[in-house]
Protein backbone atom coordinates (compact mmCIF):
# COMPACT_ATOMS: atom_id res chain seq x y z
CA UNK A 1 0.00 0.00 0.00
CA UNK A 2 1.61 3.30 -1.05
CA UNK A 3 -0.09 6.57 -0.13
CA UNK A 4 2.01 9.36 -1.80
CA UNK A 5 2.41 13.11 -1.55
CA UNK A 6 2.62 15.44 -4.56
CA UNK A 7 4.61 18.44 -4.14
CA UNK A 8 3.65 20.31 -7.69
CA UNK A 9 2.58 23.86 -7.51
CA UNK A 10 -1.10 24.84 -7.17
CA UNK A 11 -1.65 25.89 -11.30
CA UNK A 12 -0.74 21.93 -11.38
CA UNK A 13 -2.88 20.46 -9.07
CA UNK A 14 -6.31 22.65 -10.07
CA UNK A 15 -5.82 21.21 -13.40
CA UNK A 16 -5.65 17.23 -12.59
CA UNK A 17 -6.89 15.61 -9.88
CA UNK A 18 -6.29 16.47 -6.18
CA UNK A 19 -6.85 12.93 -5.22
CA UNK A 20 -6.78 9.64 -6.65
CA UNK A 21 -7.33 6.20 -5.31
CA UNK A 22 -6.09 3.12 -8.00
CA UNK A 23 -7.17 -0.62 -7.43
CA UNK A 24 -7.63 -0.07 -3.60
CA UNK A 25 -8.01 -3.45 -1.87
CA UNK A 26 -8.77 -3.32 1.76
CA UNK A 27 -8.69 -6.76 3.39
CA UNK A 28 -10.24 -7.52 7.36
CA UNK A 29 -9.55 -11.15 8.37
CA UNK A 30 -9.37 -12.20 5.38
CA UNK A 31 -12.47 -10.60 3.81
CA UNK A 32 -12.25 -8.09 1.25
CA UNK A 33 -14.35 -5.00 2.41
CA UNK A 34 -13.16 -3.01 -0.54
CA UNK A 35 -11.52 -4.44 -3.69
CA UNK A 36 -10.05 -2.94 -6.60
CA UNK A 37 -11.58 0.26 -6.39
CA UNK A 38 -10.50 3.71 -8.44
CA UNK A 39 -11.73 7.00 -8.75
CA UNK A 40 -10.44 10.89 -9.70
CA UNK A 41 -11.37 13.45 -7.21
CA UNK A 42 -11.58 17.03 -9.10
CA UNK A 43 -11.27 20.65 -7.80
CA UNK A 44 -14.75 21.94 -7.77
CA UNK A 45 -16.41 18.77 -8.61
CA UNK A 46 -19.32 16.15 -6.34
CA UNK A 47 -17.53 13.00 -6.46
CA UNK A 48 -20.65 10.50 -4.94
CA UNK A 49 -20.32 6.91 -3.53
CA UNK A 50 -23.66 5.12 -3.03
CA UNK A 51 -25.02 1.91 -2.16
CA UNK A 52 -25.87 -0.22 0.68
CA UNK A 53 -24.66 -0.32 4.19
CA UNK A 54 -21.86 -2.33 4.46
CA UNK A 55 -20.98 -1.69 0.62
CA UNK A 56 -17.77 -0.21 0.97
CA UNK A 57 -18.14 3.59 0.81
CA UNK A 58 -16.72 4.80 4.49
CA UNK A 59 -13.91 2.54 4.01
CA UNK A 60 -12.79 3.90 0.60
CA UNK A 61 -13.30 7.76 2.10
CA UNK A 62 -11.45 7.38 4.77
CA UNK A 63 -8.81 5.88 2.81
CA UNK A 64 -8.22 9.83 1.44
CA UNK A 65 -6.98 10.27 5.17
CA UNK A 66 -5.11 7.42 5.78
CA UNK A 67 -7.71 5.47 7.80
CA UNK A 68 -8.31 1.91 8.09
CA UNK A 69 -9.93 -0.60 10.10
CA UNK A 70 -7.73 -1.77 12.67
CA UNK A 71 -5.42 -5.37 11.28
CA UNK A 72 -6.29 -4.10 7.68
CA UNK A 73 -4.44 -5.39 4.97
CA UNK A 74 -4.48 -2.58 2.23
CA UNK A 75 -3.26 -2.82 -1.35
CA UNK A 76 -3.16 -0.06 -4.05
CA UNK A 77 -2.49 3.54 -4.72
CA UNK A 78 -3.95 6.48 -3.06
CA UNK A 79 -2.78 9.97 -3.88
CA UNK A 80 -3.69 13.10 -2.02
CA UNK A 81 -1.77 16.55 -3.45
CA UNK A 82 0.65 18.21 -0.41
CA UNK A 83 -0.82 20.93 0.18
CA UNK A 84 -4.66 20.21 0.06
CA UNK A 85 -5.53 19.36 3.31
CA UNK A 86 -8.42 16.44 3.37
CA UNK A 87 -11.67 16.86 6.33
CA UNK A 88 -13.92 14.44 7.52
CA UNK A 89 -17.54 14.85 8.02
CA UNK A 90 -18.25 11.49 9.57
CA UNK A 91 -21.52 9.49 9.81
CA UNK A 92 -21.96 9.41 13.31
CA UNK A 93 -19.98 13.05 14.52
CA UNK A 94 -20.69 12.25 18.34
CA UNK A 95 -17.80 9.61 17.79
CA UNK A 96 -15.46 12.33 17.32
CA UNK A 97 -16.60 15.02 19.44
CA UNK A 98 -15.23 15.30 22.63
CA UNK A 99 -17.77 14.88 25.29
CA UNK A 100 -15.98 16.68 27.65
CA UNK A 101 -15.74 20.13 26.01
CA UNK A 102 -17.73 22.39 25.07
CA UNK A 103 -18.76 23.03 21.58
CA UNK A 104 -16.69 26.66 21.47
CA UNK A 105 -13.72 25.12 22.91
CA UNK A 106 -13.88 22.31 19.73
CA UNK A 107 -13.93 24.94 17.52
CA UNK A 108 -11.56 27.59 19.05
CA UNK A 109 -8.61 25.22 19.17
CA UNK A 110 -8.92 25.14 15.43
CA UNK A 111 -9.67 28.87 14.66
CA UNK A 112 -6.53 29.69 16.97
CA UNK A 113 -4.47 27.97 14.54
CA UNK A 114 -4.94 30.34 11.54
CA UNK A 115 -4.85 33.76 13.53
CA UNK A 116 -1.53 33.08 14.80
CA UNK A 117 0.21 35.89 12.20
CA UNK A 118 -2.15 38.27 13.85
CA UNK A 119 -1.11 40.88 17.23
CA UNK A 120 -1.76 38.87 20.32
CA UNK A 121 -4.43 41.34 21.46
CA UNK A 122 -6.08 40.65 17.83
CA UNK A 123 -6.46 36.62 18.19
CA UNK A 124 -9.51 36.36 20.47
CA UNK A 125 -11.77 38.48 18.73
CA UNK A 126 -10.73 37.22 15.37
CA UNK A 127 -10.86 33.01 16.33
CA UNK A 128 -14.17 33.87 17.59
CA UNK A 129 -15.60 35.69 14.69
CA UNK A 130 -13.61 32.80 12.41
CA UNK A 131 -16.13 30.25 14.40
CA UNK A 132 -18.86 31.77 14.07
CA UNK A 133 -18.17 32.45 10.60
CA UNK A 134 -17.81 28.50 10.22
CA UNK A 135 -21.01 27.53 12.22
CA UNK A 136 -22.76 29.91 10.15
CA UNK A 137 -21.27 28.24 6.99
CA UNK A 138 -22.69 25.06 8.56
CA UNK A 139 -26.12 26.29 8.53
CA UNK A 140 -25.77 26.79 12.52
CA UNK A 141 -26.89 30.71 12.40
CA UNK A 142 -28.05 30.24 16.26
CA UNK A 143 -24.36 30.31 17.32
CA UNK A 144 -24.22 32.23 20.54
CA UNK A 145 -26.51 29.67 22.00
CA UNK A 146 -24.64 26.83 21.22
CA UNK A 147 -21.20 27.64 22.17
CA UNK A 148 -21.95 26.95 25.67
CA UNK A 149 -22.99 23.56 25.14
CA UNK A 150 -21.54 20.36 25.63
CA UNK A 151 -22.28 17.53 22.70
CA UNK A 152 -24.32 15.55 24.41
CA UNK A 153 -26.94 18.15 25.07
CA UNK A 154 -27.01 19.22 21.19
CA UNK A 155 -29.27 16.89 18.71
CA UNK A 156 -27.67 14.52 15.93
CA UNK A 157 -27.80 16.90 13.45
CA UNK A 158 -26.32 19.63 15.62
CA UNK A 159 -23.72 17.63 16.01
CA UNK A 160 -22.73 16.54 12.42
CA UNK A 161 -23.04 20.47 11.25
CA UNK A 162 -20.31 21.37 14.05
CA UNK A 163 -18.46 18.78 12.70
CA UNK A 164 -18.76 19.97 9.07
CA UNK A 165 -17.83 23.64 10.36
CA UNK A 166 -14.77 21.93 11.76
CA UNK A 167 -13.92 20.95 9.03
CA UNK A 168 -14.22 24.12 7.23
CA UNK A 169 -12.36 25.86 9.88
CA UNK A 170 -9.15 23.61 8.86
CA UNK A 171 -9.42 24.84 5.44
CA UNK A 172 -9.57 21.68 3.76
CA UNK A 173 -9.08 21.58 0.18
CA UNK A 174 -11.27 17.96 -0.30
CA UNK A 175 -13.90 17.20 2.31
CA UNK A 176 -14.87 13.71 2.80
CA UNK A 177 -18.82 14.41 4.09
CA UNK A 178 -19.85 10.54 4.89
CA UNK A 179 -23.97 10.80 4.80
CA UNK A 180 -24.07 14.83 5.53
CA UNK A 181 -27.34 15.06 5.73
CA UNK A 182 -28.41 11.97 8.20
CA UNK A 183 -30.82 13.10 10.74
CA UNK A 184 -31.38 15.94 9.15
CA UNK A 185 -35.00 17.77 8.07
CA UNK A 186 -36.18 18.73 4.71
CA UNK A 187 -35.54 22.50 5.50
CA UNK A 188 -31.54 21.48 6.63
CA UNK A 189 -31.10 19.07 4.07
CA UNK A 190 -31.82 21.92 1.40
CA UNK A 191 -29.69 24.43 3.04
CA UNK A 192 -26.79 21.90 3.19
CA UNK A 193 -27.19 20.95 -0.07
CA UNK A 194 -26.72 24.88 -0.89
CA UNK A 195 -23.83 24.68 1.32
CA UNK A 196 -22.15 22.02 -0.43
CA UNK A 197 -22.99 23.21 -3.87
CA UNK A 198 -20.98 26.60 -2.05
CA UNK A 199 -18.13 24.70 -0.82
CA UNK A 200 -17.19 23.18 -4.62
CA UNK A 201 -18.07 26.35 -6.52
CA UNK A 202 -14.83 27.40 -4.26
CA UNK A 203 -13.20 25.15 -5.79
CA UNK A 204 -13.07 22.37 -3.15
CA UNK A 205 -13.28 18.28 -3.89
CA UNK A 206 -16.24 17.21 -2.35
CA UNK A 207 -16.16 13.58 -1.78
CA UNK A 208 -20.13 12.63 -0.96
CA UNK A 209 -20.75 9.16 0.77
CA UNK A 210 -24.46 9.08 1.21
CA UNK A 211 -27.40 6.51 0.55
CA UNK A 212 -30.18 9.93 -0.10
CA UNK A 213 -30.42 9.91 -3.29
CA UNK A 214 -32.12 13.12 -3.67
CA UNK A 215 -29.08 14.51 -1.99
CA UNK A 216 -27.20 12.69 -4.38
CA UNK A 217 -29.18 13.59 -7.42
CA UNK A 218 -29.05 17.72 -6.53
CA UNK A 219 -25.13 17.67 -5.87
CA UNK A 220 -23.07 15.03 -7.55
CA UNK A 221 -21.31 15.48 -10.81
CA UNK A 222 -20.21 11.87 -10.38
CA UNK A 223 -21.34 8.67 -9.15
CA UNK A 224 -19.84 5.55 -8.22
CA UNK A 225 -22.26 2.83 -7.14
CA UNK A 226 -20.61 0.04 -5.24
CA UNK A 227 -21.70 -3.40 -4.03
CA UNK A 228 -19.96 -5.58 -1.22
CA UNK A 229 -16.83 -3.47 -1.73
CA UNK A 230 -16.95 -3.37 -5.71
CA UNK A 231 -18.08 -0.39 -7.99
CA UNK A 232 -20.28 -1.75 -10.18
CA UNK A 233 -21.18 1.12 -11.96
CA UNK A 234 -19.89 4.66 -12.00
CA UNK A 235 -20.61 7.55 -14.62
CA UNK A 236 -21.96 11.21 -14.56
CA UNK A 237 -24.58 11.74 -12.75
CA UNK A 238 -27.27 12.62 -15.29
CA UNK A 239 -26.36 9.64 -17.09
CA UNK A 240 -26.70 7.46 -14.17
CA UNK A 241 -29.92 8.66 -13.47
CA UNK A 242 -31.71 8.22 -17.07
CA UNK A 243 -30.03 5.17 -17.82
CA UNK A 244 -29.10 2.89 -14.93
CA UNK A 245 -27.25 -0.30 -16.42
CA UNK A 246 -26.68 -2.64 -13.26
CA UNK A 247 -29.82 -4.41 -11.53
CA UNK A 248 -28.00 -3.41 -8.34
CA UNK A 249 -28.30 0.42 -9.18
CA UNK A 250 -32.12 -0.26 -10.52
CA UNK A 251 -32.95 -2.10 -7.31
CA UNK A 252 -31.33 1.42 -5.29
CA UNK A 253 -33.19 4.03 -7.50
CA UNK A 254 -36.83 1.78 -6.97
CA UNK A 255 -36.68 1.01 -3.13
CA UNK A 256 -38.62 3.60 -1.48
CA UNK A 257 -40.74 3.68 1.97
CA UNK A 258 -43.36 1.05 1.92
CA UNK A 259 -45.84 4.08 2.70
CA UNK A 260 -48.83 2.55 1.00
CA UNK A 261 -49.18 -0.28 3.64
CA UNK A 262 -49.22 1.93 6.27
CA UNK A 263 -52.20 3.54 4.41
CA UNK A 264 -53.65 0.11 3.98
CA UNK A 265 -53.79 -0.91 7.79
CA UNK A 266 -56.52 0.03 9.71
CA UNK A 267 -56.56 2.81 12.33
CA UNK A 268 -56.53 0.99 15.81
CA UNK A 269 -59.98 0.78 17.62
CA UNK A 270 -60.07 3.17 20.09
CA UNK A 271 -58.93 2.86 23.74
CA UNK A 272 -56.93 4.47 26.56
CA UNK A 273 -53.43 5.47 25.62
CA UNK A 274 -51.05 3.22 26.42
CA UNK A 275 -48.49 6.04 26.74
CA UNK A 276 -49.60 9.31 27.48
CA UNK A 277 -47.52 12.64 27.80
CA UNK A 278 -49.43 15.24 29.94
CA UNK A 279 -48.19 19.26 30.31
CA UNK A 280 -44.05 18.34 29.38
CA UNK A 281 -41.59 20.90 29.74
CA UNK A 282 -37.66 19.55 29.19
CA UNK A 283 -34.92 21.89 29.72
CA UNK A 284 -31.44 21.65 28.93
CA UNK A 285 -28.73 23.21 30.90
CA UNK A 286 -26.55 25.67 29.08
CA UNK A 287 -23.49 26.56 31.13
CA UNK A 288 -23.52 30.10 33.27
CA UNK A 289 -27.10 30.49 31.19
CA UNK A 290 -28.60 28.62 33.56
CA UNK A 291 -31.84 26.74 31.40
CA UNK A 292 -33.31 26.95 28.05
CA UNK A 293 -36.09 24.89 27.11
CA UNK A 294 -35.99 22.27 24.45
CA UNK A 295 -39.96 20.98 24.37
CA UNK A 296 -43.04 22.08 25.09
CA UNK A 297 -46.14 18.88 24.37
CA UNK A 298 -49.08 19.99 26.46
CA UNK A 299 -50.72 16.80 25.39
CA UNK A 300 -49.71 13.86 23.60
CA UNK A 301 -51.34 10.07 23.25
CA UNK A 302 -49.89 7.07 21.94
CA UNK A 303 -52.64 4.27 21.62
CA UNK A 304 -52.17 0.38 21.76
CA UNK A 305 -51.40 -0.89 17.78
CA UNK A 306 -50.16 2.50 17.05
CA UNK A 307 -47.76 4.59 15.02
CA UNK A 308 -46.91 7.91 16.25
CA UNK A 309 -44.65 9.83 13.99
CA UNK A 310 -42.73 12.54 15.35
CA UNK A 311 -41.36 15.27 12.95
CA UNK A 312 -39.24 18.50 13.28
CA UNK A 313 -35.90 20.26 12.00
CA UNK A 314 -33.12 18.79 13.62
CA UNK A 315 -32.97 20.82 17.55
CA UNK A 316 -36.56 21.01 17.36
CA UNK A 317 -36.74 18.81 20.76
CA UNK A 318 -37.60 15.30 19.13
CA UNK A 319 -34.63 13.67 20.17
CA UNK A 320 -35.69 15.28 23.95
CA UNK A 321 -38.63 14.80 24.02
CA UNK A 322 -38.30 10.72 23.21
CA UNK A 323 -35.70 10.30 25.96
CA UNK A 324 -38.16 11.62 28.30
CA UNK A 325 -40.55 8.73 27.31
CA UNK A 326 -37.41 6.60 28.07
CA UNK A 327 -36.42 8.16 31.24
CA UNK A 328 -33.03 9.04 29.50
CA UNK A 329 -33.22 12.99 30.35
CA UNK A 330 -35.00 13.65 33.48
CA UNK A 331 -34.86 17.22 33.58
CA UNK A 332 -38.73 17.98 32.70
CA UNK A 333 -41.89 19.13 34.59
CA UNK A 334 -45.22 17.50 33.63
CA UNK A 335 -45.85 13.95 33.88
CA UNK A 336 -45.28 10.59 31.26
CA UNK A 337 -47.86 8.38 32.28
CA UNK A 338 -47.95 4.22 31.23
CA UNK A 339 -51.54 2.85 31.53
CA UNK A 340 -52.27 6.08 33.59
CA UNK A 341 -49.82 5.78 36.23
CA UNK A 342 -47.09 7.98 35.93
CA UNK A 343 -43.46 7.06 34.94
CA UNK A 344 -40.27 8.07 37.07
CA UNK A 345 -38.43 10.74 35.53
CA UNK A 346 -35.04 9.01 35.36
CA UNK A 347 -35.06 5.32 34.33
CA UNK A 348 -33.27 4.91 37.57
CA UNK A 349 -35.55 5.15 39.63
CA UNK A 350 -38.25 2.96 37.29
CA UNK A 351 -39.08 -0.74 38.34
CA UNK A 352 -37.54 -3.52 35.74
CA UNK A 353 -41.30 -4.17 34.78
CA UNK A 354 -41.38 -0.10 34.11
CA UNK A 355 -37.98 -0.72 31.86
CA UNK A 356 -39.16 -3.28 30.16
CA UNK A 357 -42.23 -1.83 28.86
CA UNK A 358 -40.85 1.38 27.52
CA UNK A 359 -37.72 0.55 25.34
CA UNK A 360 -35.38 2.88 23.24
CA UNK A 361 -33.44 2.20 19.93
CA UNK A 362 -30.61 4.73 19.54
CA UNK A 363 -30.27 6.87 16.35
CA UNK A 364 -26.30 6.08 16.41
CA UNK A 365 -26.36 2.04 16.89
CA UNK A 366 -22.78 1.58 16.85
CA UNK A 367 -21.99 3.65 20.10
CA UNK A 368 -24.91 2.00 22.15
CA UNK A 369 -23.51 -1.45 22.10
CA UNK A 370 -20.03 -2.42 23.77
CA UNK A 371 -16.98 -2.88 21.71
CA UNK A 372 -15.78 -5.84 23.58
CA UNK A 373 -18.42 -8.35 23.50
CA UNK A 374 -20.33 -9.96 20.71
CA UNK A 375 -23.76 -8.47 19.54
CA UNK A 376 -25.59 -11.87 20.16
CA UNK A 377 -24.38 -11.64 24.31
CA UNK A 378 -25.39 -8.13 24.21
CA UNK A 379 -28.58 -8.67 22.73
CA UNK A 380 -29.40 -12.08 24.62
CA UNK A 381 -28.55 -9.68 28.08
CA UNK A 382 -31.81 -7.72 27.57
CA UNK A 383 -33.94 -10.83 28.50
CA UNK A 384 -31.65 -11.90 31.31
CA UNK A 385 -32.06 -8.11 32.93
CA UNK A 386 -35.17 -7.14 32.58
CA UNK A 387 -37.01 -10.50 32.27
CA UNK A 388 -35.49 -12.85 34.35
CA UNK A 389 -34.79 -15.26 31.73
CA UNK A 390 -31.78 -17.87 32.20
CA UNK A 391 -28.71 -17.78 29.83
CA UNK A 392 -29.53 -20.54 27.53
CA UNK A 393 -33.75 -19.20 26.90
CA UNK A 394 -32.20 -15.52 26.41
CA UNK A 395 -29.72 -16.37 23.71
CA UNK A 396 -31.78 -18.71 22.28
CA UNK A 397 -34.71 -16.14 22.16
CA UNK A 398 -32.10 -13.75 20.86
CA UNK A 399 -30.92 -15.89 18.04
CA UNK A 400 -34.36 -16.08 16.36
CA UNK A 401 -35.18 -12.75 16.84
CA UNK A 402 -31.93 -11.50 15.13
CA UNK A 403 -32.15 -14.39 12.06
CA UNK A 404 -36.12 -12.30 11.69
CA UNK A 405 -34.41 -9.47 11.46
CA UNK A 406 -32.10 -10.36 8.69
CA UNK A 407 -28.64 -11.33 10.68
CA UNK A 408 -27.22 -14.70 10.06
CA UNK A 409 -25.88 -17.18 13.14
CA UNK A 410 -22.27 -16.05 11.61
CA UNK A 411 -22.95 -12.28 11.86
CA UNK A 412 -24.48 -12.48 15.14
CA UNK A 413 -21.69 -13.63 16.74
CA UNK A 414 -19.03 -11.08 15.74
CA UNK A 415 -18.27 -7.88 18.08
CA UNK A 416 -19.56 -4.42 16.64
CA UNK A 417 -17.07 -2.62 15.32
CA UNK A 418 -17.51 -6.06 12.33
CA UNK A 419 -21.05 -5.19 11.43
CA UNK A 420 -22.22 -2.22 9.15
CA UNK A 421 -24.66 0.02 10.25
CA UNK A 422 -27.61 -1.31 8.83
CA UNK A 423 -26.74 -4.70 9.84
CA UNK A 424 -25.91 -2.79 13.56
CA UNK A 425 -29.78 -0.92 13.59
CA UNK A 426 -31.07 -4.53 13.23
CA UNK A 427 -29.18 -5.49 16.06
CA UNK A 428 -30.45 -2.82 18.22
CA UNK A 429 -33.97 -3.13 17.28
CA UNK A 430 -33.72 -6.97 18.32
CA UNK A 431 -32.08 -6.22 21.77
CA UNK A 432 -34.76 -3.97 22.64
CA UNK A 433 -37.39 -6.24 21.54
CA UNK A 434 -36.24 -9.11 23.59
CA UNK A 435 -37.29 -6.81 26.55
CA UNK A 436 -40.94 -7.20 24.62
CA UNK A 437 -41.73 -4.06 25.07
CA UNK A 438 -45.17 -2.47 25.13
CA UNK A 439 -43.67 1.13 24.01
CA UNK A 440 -40.77 1.44 21.31
CA UNK A 441 -39.01 4.18 20.54
CA UNK A 442 -37.30 4.88 17.56
CA UNK A 443 -34.75 7.81 17.56
CA UNK A 444 -33.87 8.01 13.20
CA UNK A 445 -33.40 4.58 13.14
CA UNK A 446 -33.35 5.08 8.90
CA UNK A 447 -32.02 8.38 8.74
CA UNK A 448 -28.27 6.52 8.11
CA UNK A 449 -29.86 3.74 5.73
CA UNK A 450 -29.78 3.57 2.26
CA UNK A 451 -33.20 3.39 0.66
CA UNK A 452 -32.60 -0.74 0.60
CA UNK A 453 -31.77 -1.05 4.31
CA UNK A 454 -34.65 1.57 4.89
CA UNK A 455 -37.37 -0.22 3.40
CA UNK A 456 -36.39 -3.43 5.22
CA UNK A 457 -36.08 -2.14 8.37
CA UNK A 458 -39.61 0.03 8.08
CA UNK A 459 -41.45 -3.11 6.21
CA UNK A 460 -39.87 -5.08 9.67
CA UNK A 461 -41.41 -2.12 11.83
CA UNK A 462 -44.66 -2.74 10.12
CA UNK A 463 -44.61 -6.38 10.52
CA UNK A 464 -44.18 -6.29 14.08
CA UNK A 465 -47.46 -4.24 15.13
CA UNK A 466 -49.47 -6.08 12.66
CA UNK A 467 -47.87 -9.23 14.71
CA UNK A 468 -48.25 -7.68 17.99
CA UNK A 469 -51.78 -5.83 19.11
CA UNK A 470 -49.76 -4.93 22.85
CA UNK A 471 -46.83 -3.28 20.59
CA UNK A 472 -46.76 0.66 20.07
CA UNK A 473 -44.71 2.60 18.41
CA UNK A 474 -42.83 6.15 18.35
CA UNK A 475 -40.79 6.94 14.95
CA UNK A 476 -38.95 9.86 15.49
CA UNK A 477 -37.87 11.12 12.39
CA UNK A 478 -36.80 14.13 10.29
CA UNK A 479 -37.65 12.46 7.07
CA UNK A 480 -41.60 12.59 6.06
CA UNK A 481 -41.83 9.34 3.78
CA UNK A 482 -40.89 7.83 7.03
CA UNK A 483 -43.38 9.15 8.55
CA UNK A 484 -45.54 8.21 6.02
CA UNK A 485 -45.66 4.95 7.50
CA UNK A 486 -47.39 5.84 10.58
CA UNK A 487 -51.00 6.57 11.99
CA UNK A 488 -50.52 9.69 13.41
CA UNK A 489 -47.89 12.57 13.05
CA UNK A 490 -46.62 15.14 15.32
CA UNK A 491 -45.17 18.13 14.51
CA UNK A 492 -42.31 19.62 16.52
CA UNK A 493 -40.83 23.49 15.44
CA UNK A 494 -38.71 25.27 18.02
CA UNK A 495 -39.43 22.92 20.62
CA UNK A 496 -42.79 23.80 20.43
CA UNK A 497 -46.00 20.85 19.50
CA UNK A 498 -47.45 22.74 16.96
CA UNK A 499 -49.80 20.12 14.70
CA UNK A 500 -50.90 16.56 15.64
CA UNK A 501 -53.50 14.67 13.69
CA UNK A 502 -53.48 11.54 11.15
CA UNK A 503 -50.72 10.88 8.92
CA UNK A 504 -52.63 11.51 6.02
CA UNK A 505 -54.36 14.95 6.83
CA UNK A 506 -50.87 16.29 8.14
CA UNK A 507 -48.76 15.43 4.96
CA UNK A 508 -51.61 16.12 2.69
CA UNK A 509 -53.27 19.41 4.41
CA UNK A 510 -50.93 20.30 6.90
CA UNK A 511 -52.77 23.61 9.00
CA UNK A 512 -49.04 25.37 11.14
CA UNK A 513 -47.47 27.46 8.75
CA UNK A 514 -44.52 25.27 9.83
CA UNK A 515 -45.71 21.83 8.94
CA UNK A 516 -46.71 23.45 5.28
CA UNK A 517 -43.25 25.15 4.67
CA UNK A 518 -41.80 21.48 5.46
CA UNK A 519 -43.85 20.28 2.93
CA UNK A 520 -43.15 22.32 0.58
CA UNK A 521 -39.12 22.08 0.90
CA UNK A 522 -39.19 18.49 0.60
CA UNK A 523 -41.43 18.82 -2.77
CA UNK A 524 -38.57 21.22 -3.86
CA UNK A 525 -35.72 18.86 -3.36
CA UNK A 526 -37.17 16.02 -4.70
CA UNK A 527 -38.08 18.44 -7.54
CA UNK A 528 -34.92 20.06 -8.29
CA UNK A 529 -33.16 16.47 -7.62
CA UNK A 530 -34.82 14.96 -11.10
CA UNK A 531 -34.57 18.03 -12.78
Amino acid sequence: MTQQNDSAGRDAVEAGPVAEIADLRVEVGGRAIVDGVSLRVLPGKVTALVGASGSGKTTTGLALLGEYPPGAHVTGDVRVASEDLVGYVPQHPAAVLNPARRVTALLTDIARTHVRHLPLRQRRAAARASVLQALTDAQLPDAEGLLRRYPHQISGGQQQRVVLAQALLLGARVIVADEPTTGQDALTKSRIVDELAAVAARGIAVVLLSHDLDVVRALADEVHVMREGRVVESGPAQRLWLAPQHEWTLQLLDARPSSAEAGDRPDPAPTEPVLRVRDLTARHRDGARGTTVAVRAPELALHAGECLAVVGRSGSGKTTLARCLAGLHRDHEGEVLLDGAALPRSLRDRSRGQLAAVQYVFQDARASFDEHRPILHQVARTAVRLRGADDRAAASEALITLRRLGLSEELVHRHPAQLSGGELQRAALARALLARPRVLVCDEITSGLDTVTRRGILDVLLSLLRDRDDLSLVLITHDLDTAAVAHRIAVLDAGELVEQGPAQRILTAPEHPFTASLMATTARLGASARS
